[in-house]
């Protein structure tokens, strides 16, 4: 079983290598063919600046797609399954909850369906009577389910977390110009420890899946105590000033 699982890994590891060498060269051709139709439409600098802008973000998606699958397999690996329930998560179950997820967000009608038609052959095998899956009690595989979810949540959240703090910023820098680092630290704590959904989780549950204790208390255990205020000292009795000289 230890062999297997190694073997699933390094599986994992070559394709996530793969995958992301594809990803690039796709990436490639789309920024080559945006360049020529920008040359050929002569956009003015300012357009095409930002076009550059964007291109620049390609190492940063290809990292976090790295990142993902760099991550994947530790997470399958703590749930101490057998080879086949392990490949069947990573190849099927979590592929297809992750599909199921960018096409619930999905405002068209027709993205929706084809990513929802992509979904079901994924799922439908998992679900027939002899496959092992179907084999585990209920709880245990409403758990794997929540794993896998988890799984394809971490994929999204890698990003969309960033991008809703930089978004989150840009409205402060808006009203408030100029913020200074220790402004934008204190902004970036009260964002990830203090501010809650409605389900009561925080940014830093979330994307760590563990519970922290509250911003106060963490303040609390790292501040020192304020020194003792001064002693207050009697003030000397000023006589009026219009009392009059002895002779």
């Amino acid at each position: 079983m230890q062999a297997s699982r190694q073997q699933l890994g390094e599986t994992l590891e070559v394709s996530s290598r793969a995958g992301a060498f594809e990803a690039a060269q796709r990436f490639n051709g789309v920024w080559a063919r945006l360049g020529r139709i920008a040359q050929a439409a002569e956009l003015p600098t300012r357009a095409r600046e930002r076009l550059a802008k964007a291109q620049r973000l390609t190492t940063q998606l290809l990292a976090t797609l790295t990142f993902f699958f760099a991550t994947l397999p530790l997470q399958i690996e703590a749930l101490v399954l057998p080879p086949e329930l392990e490949r069947a998560l990573v190849e099927q179950l979590i592929p297809a909850l992750y599909l199921e997820r960018v096409a619930a967000r999905s405002t068209l009608a027709e993205p929706r369906h084809r990513l929802r038609a992509l979904s079901r052959p994924l799922l439908e095998p998992l679900r027939h009577g002899d496959h092992p899956l179907q084999a585990l009690p209920s709880a245990e595989r409403a758990r794997l389910e929540q794993v896998a979810g988890e799984c394809a949540d971490r994929f999204q959240r890698s990003s969309s977390g960033v991008e809703g703090r930089n978004g989150q910023l840009a409205l402060h820098h808006q009203g408030r110009h100029r913020l200074s680092d220790r402004k934008l630290a204190a902004l970036t704590a009260v964002h990830n420890y203090h501010i809650r959904r409605a389900d009561g989780t925080t940014a830093a549950e979330r994307f760590f899946g563990r519970a922290y204790e509250t911003l106060f208390t963490q303040a609390l255990q790292r501040m020192p105590l304020p020194p003792r205020p001064a002693r207050r000292r009697p003030r000397p009795h000023k006589p009026p000033y219009l009392m009059p000289l002895a002779a």
